[in-house]
């Protein structure tokens, strides 16, 4: 789990209710925060080979 960041920015972005729900209860049940699994995600978006 990643500690509290205060110096990197706030963003917002627009999730479809359902899958917010599930991946905050999915998070919760890991001991992550959605914070964690989002920038998780985005890195390994990012870093694979195109």
């Amino acid at each position: 789990m990643s500690p509290n960041r205060p110096g990197t920015p706030t963003t917002t972005f627009r999730l479809d209710p359902a899958l917010l729900a599930a991946a905050k209860t999915k998070a919760a049940e890991r001991g992550e925060t959605l914070s964690d699994v989002v920038r998780r995600a985005l890195r390994e978006y990012v870093e694979e080979e195109r």
